[in-house]
């Protein structure tokens, strides 16, 4: 079980992510998470930092799908500006909205990965699917009351996690 909680890649943040080790990898598409990886779970647009990223990851030629479980309302009015593909409601870890990014992407197992800050949820569904997993620590901030209780197991869980990296 430890094995599908395991990501590929442990990062600080979505700034420290090395997007040339990614194309060594051969990954071309990235299923990227909202709350709490983009932005902290009670802001609704991105910052001009995360803005600039997620626009650099596109001039380095990746495909981007944000994949979220929050609601509708939630995922466009953060797209509004970023006319991302995006999926709501993703219901994470359960395959379908990993592979329906993945056909809006036009990418493979192979060569598509997931960024998120949660392992019950993004690394989890990722795994489940076979996708390079990429954990980051989630952002500061509000969460929600349900993510905030799962943390208390995750942070349990993530110390036998990072001691098999």
């Amino acid at each position: 079980m430890i094995s599908l909680l395991t990501p590929s890649l442990y990062v600080e943040s979505i700034f420290k992510l090395d997007l040339n080790e990614l194309k060594n990898k051969n990954i071309k598409g990235l299923i990227i998470d909202i709350d709490n990886t983009l932005v902290s779970w009670d802001i609704r647009h991105a910052s001009e930092d995360t803005k600039a990223w997620l626009l650099n990851l596109q001039r380095h030629g990746f495909q981007v799908c944000l994949v979220s479980n929050n609601t509708e309302d939630r995922v466009v009015t953060f797209n509004e500006e970023l006319k991302l593909n995006a999926i709501h409601r993703a219901s994470k870890p359960r395959r379908g909205a990993f592979k329906k990014a993945m056909k809006i992407m036009n990418t493979t197992r192979e060569n598509t990965a997931v960024i998120g800050d949660q392992l019950f949820t993004d690394i989890l569904g990722g795994n489940r699917m076979k996708l390079f997993t990429i954990l980051v620590i989630p952002l500061p901030g509000k969460e929600f009351w349900w993510t905030t209780f799962v943390r208390k197991v995750e942070k349990h869980v993530l110390k036998k996690v990072l001691q098999s990296l």
